[in-house]
């Protein structure tokens, strides 16, 4: 891992430090995505969750989209994603938020690595909560005991038919 990396990693450690100063974290994330190259995705990705963690999902929406568009990749793709997702559902765009996460859950883990496949209910998650702010609550229930279901100690077989069950045709 290299210094920025971790340097990085220190800052998030440190978020609940900044309680109250807001403003300050994001400043200390701003300086560290601003010794990135301009343009890089990375940095626009870090600056986007530094004003999402902060409570300004329409400050981060713009910051998301700048890094996917700017070919981010890898576990910090699927975060960013997966985070403004969350983002979006939060400024009244939840269709729009549906419709990436439904198509996060269609990439092929086999695609992923590891660290990134791991992320795979954190998109369920998201998606559940996207899917009942549009009035599709069974469904919601649906994907998040399917996800739930792989890490029960026992009835897995039983809740994963229970949530298939819940939104196949009568």
């Amino acid at each position: 891992m290299s210094t920025w990396e971790q340097r990085v990693q220190g800052a998030w450690a440190s978020i609940d430090e900044y309680e109250g100063r807001e403003d300050a974290f994001r400043a200390l994330i701003d300086g560290l995505a601003g010794e990135r190259p301009a343009g890089d995705p990375v940095a626009a990705f870090e600056r986007a969750s530094a004003w999402d963690s902060t409570g300004h999902s329409d400050r981060a929406v713009p910051l998301y989209q700048e890094a996917l568009a700017g070919g981010l990749g890898g576990y910090r793709r699927r975060r960013a994603v997966i985070q403004m997702s969350s983002s979006l559902r939060n400024v009244g765009r939840v269709e729009q938020a549906v419709g990436l996460l439904e198509a996060e859950r269609a990439v092929d883990p086999a695609t992923l690595d590891e660290p990134t496949r791991g992320l795979a209910d954190a998109v369920s998650a998201t998606l559940a909560l996207c899917l009942a702010d549009t009035g599709r609550e069974r469904e919601a229930v649906s994907v998040a005991v399917a996800a739930l279901a792989p890490h029960l100690p026992r009835y897995q077989r039983s809740m994963a038919n229970y949530a298939r069950r819940l939104v196949e045709p009568q």
